[in-house]
């Protein structure tokens, strides 16, 4: 059978990719709770997903096969005891550890259609949905109002699905997300990888995986050829689980190197996509702010090597030569958000104007709203499809943010 998973580049033309599209998680949003679940604003629900299917629908005319991430979900759960075996493990990774609680919502959402109820665990469970028996001899937490509406939190950055597991070569990090938020998300993953008749007889190799102590995000994850994975080391990817991953893609793959890319550590800068994006063979979309004013980033190239770690580490600062050296071309071309006009840079990188999503050389899908940046793109000979992401872009994040590539043609 054909390998289900197959990435061994930024931007081999795009053939599998896992979206999700936004549901009801994004109106349990409210402004006294959205902090807490990683938003900065409240999205439009139904705009939002006019959005959503107008991206998805790019991709289909663009010859790409578009998966669901519920729909995957819900077919991984094909056997009753797999089905409450996840809910059961869901409610736990949810911090329900009260009894009366925990056994109220297990019984309430596996009564639901498989599809029902991975929908619902997505959007979350309010409390006034719930019937709790009460106990019949009360402890003093019970007596303690909680006027917290949920008893699971509802997913609202799902629609990010480039975050909770990254396809590298024919292999998977499936990732333990930095903020509780997020942690959940993966575990949706792990099961489709485990269960989902698409996945599970393949034997997907996992360079990393949700249980593991350290936190890293798909976006800090770049697979910029066969030969080398950069990994950004941000606000929510640690030193610590880049060794991790470097060990064992190194030991066990045909991956020579990974590159650590240090980068400001800030909100604005969650992730190593949403300031540089491969787009082309030479060319990449970047941040001039993630630079000093030499041009110099901290770079840490880890080279397979036979000691007890499994890579040496080299110490770089000149971006451009370690691309050039890594991916084999004479001259690296980065193309600036905002055009070399800083004010332009930060307002377009605040809404994703780095966070391209290249589905074939040279050829990207950015937000229509980051224009100068995305006329900049064409003066250097990159295809531009544009779209827009109005409401979408409110969770901080744009086209590579939103998609999971799970096969790209080589090249």
């Amino acid at each position: 059978m054909d390998q289900p998973i197959r990435v061994n580049s930024e931007i081999g033309r795009l053939k599998t990719v896992m979206l999700h599209r936004p549901g009801e998680e994004l109106e349990a949003l409210t402004p006294e709770y959205m902090g807490r679940m990683l938003f900065d604003d409240v999205p439009f629900l139904k705009k939002a997903q006019e959005e959503h299917d107008a991206f998805a629908q790019v991709l289909r005319d663009n010859g790409v096969e578009v998966l669901y991430l519920d729909q995957l979900v819900a077919e991984a759960l094909y056997t009753e005891e797999i089905k409450w075996q996840f809910l059961k493990e869901m409610v736990r990774a949810s911090k329900q550890d009260d009894g009366y609680s925990t056994e109220a919502i297990i019984n309430y959402l596996g009564n639901m259609d498989t599809l029902a109820m991975v929908r619902k665990i997505m959007a979350g469970v309010k409390k006034e949905e719930v019937s709790v028996m009460e106990p019949e001899n009360k402890q003093l937490h019970h007596y303690m109002v909680d006027e917290y509406p949920f008893y699971l939190d509802p997913m609202p950055n799902l629609y990010f699905t480039r975050d909770p597991a990254a396809a590298i070569g024919n292999g998977t990090s499936v990732n333990k997300m930095h903020w509780p938020a997020r942690r959940r998300e993966s575990l949706f993953m792990e099961y489709i990888l485990n269960y989902h008749p698409r996945f599970r007889d393949a034997h997907v190799p996992m360079w990393y995986n949700r249980n593991n102590r350290f936190s890293v995000e798909g976006g800090d994850e770049l697979v910029l050829n066969k030969d080398t994975l950069a990994i950004g080391i941000s606000e929510r990817t640690e030193v610590e689980a880049i060794e991790k991953i470097a060990s064992k893609l190194l030991r066990e793959s045909d991956f020579k190197r990974v590159v650590a890319m240090k980068i400001p550590s800030k909100r604005a800068f969650m992730h190593l996509d949403t300031v540089f994006t491969m787009i082309d063979y030479d060319k990449f979309s970047i941040h001039p702010e993630i630079l000093t004013d030499g041009g110099k980033l901290d770079i840490y190239i880890m080279e397979k090597a036979d000691n007890q770690v499994g890579y040496h580490i080299t110490y770089q600062q000149d971006l451009k030569q370690v691309l050039q050296d890594v991916l084999g071309v004479p001259e690296i071309h980065l193309i600036q958000c905002g055009d070399g006009d800083m004010i332009v840079a930060a307002r377009e990188q605040w809404n994703d104007g780095s966070n391209t999503l290249a589905i074939a050389p040279g050829v990207v899908v950015t937000y229509a709203r980051n224009y100068i940046t995305n006329e900049a793109l064409r003066r250097a000979g990159i295809k531009v499809i544009e779209i827009v992401g109005a409401e979408l872009g409110r969770g901080r994040g744009g086209p590579r943010c939103m998609s999971m590539p799970l096969v790209r043609e080589e090249i």
